[in-house]
């Protein structure tokens, strides 16, 4: 992802990468790379961080000693992650989002529309994701995303239905299905169904590179220069 962010700015008017923390490369990339948050002495506008939660309590440190904000899109934090986050988010601006894609927070916010009408007609919501054969974890985090999006509009009533093979019974009311597809090389696929009585809507999203999360992350660093300190998602970036 650094090096997607670094390929888009060098053709960005607005904005540009000053420095960059790797703990294993340390080449110059036509900008200072460091192997520590304590050794960088480059004063940025943000910090966009897309790498492991090894590091974060010294970024945020970092951050929090210079009033750096942060657009924070490293995955598989912790509970005592989280409340290093928050405890950071008082003193400087905190942009966390499961997914950074424009176009999936859009859905998001389409499925908050469709989910108040079509939850109240009595259609089934289904969700299917796909990815890579590489990736570990199932759902994605996305998957849970949009599912809890649309659980908070309906006054969280449904419940989350992963495996239908271990019980032979229909499907309840108040469940949301989610489905996961691993294969190939597919980058990301999210699909969002509702099915109701001889009709069917399916909202999806497909991504075909990672440049979509590396453009979005871009969006919400030049969103969140010069914000207050406090927590944001990227449905304040989009509106």
């Amino acid at each position: 992802m650094g090096h997607e962010i670094t390929k888009l700015l060098k053709t960005d008017e607005q904005a540009a990468v000053v420095a960059g923390i790797d703990l294993t490369e340390t080449r110059d990339k036509g900008y200072p790379v460091f192997t520590s948050f304590m050794d960088c002495n480059v004063i940025a506008d943000v910090i966009i961080d897309f790498s492991s939660p090894k590091k974060l309590d010294e970024m945020l440190q970092f951050a929090e000693k210079n009033r750096i904000p942060i657009v924070l899109c490293t995955t598989g934090l912790s509970a005592e992650d989280l409340k290093m986050v928050d405890r950071a988010s008082k003193n400087v601006a905190i942009l966390r989002s499961a997914n950074m894609s424009v176009g999936v927070n859009t859905v998001m916010k389409l499925l908050k529309t469709a989910a108040q009408v079509l939850a109240g007609a009595d259609f089934d919501i289904e969700i299917v994701e796909k990815h890579h054969n590489q990736k570990v974890d199932a759902p994605s985090g996305t998957a849970l995303a949009l599912a809890d999006t649309i659980n908070e509009v309906l006054k969280d009533g449904y419940f989350y239905k992963f495996d239908r093979s271990s019980e032979r019974k229909k499907r309840e009311k108040k469940e949301i299905g989610i489905s996961a597809v691993r294969g190939g090389t597919i980058i990301g696929e999210h699909e969002v169904i509702f099915a109701g009585l001889d009709e069917v809507i399916e909202i999806k999203h497909t991504a075909y590179s990672r440049a979509i999360f590396a453009k979005g992350a871009i969006h919400g660093a030049k969103f969140l220069a010069g914000k207050v300190p406090g927590m944001y998602q990227m449905s304040d970036v989009i509106g």
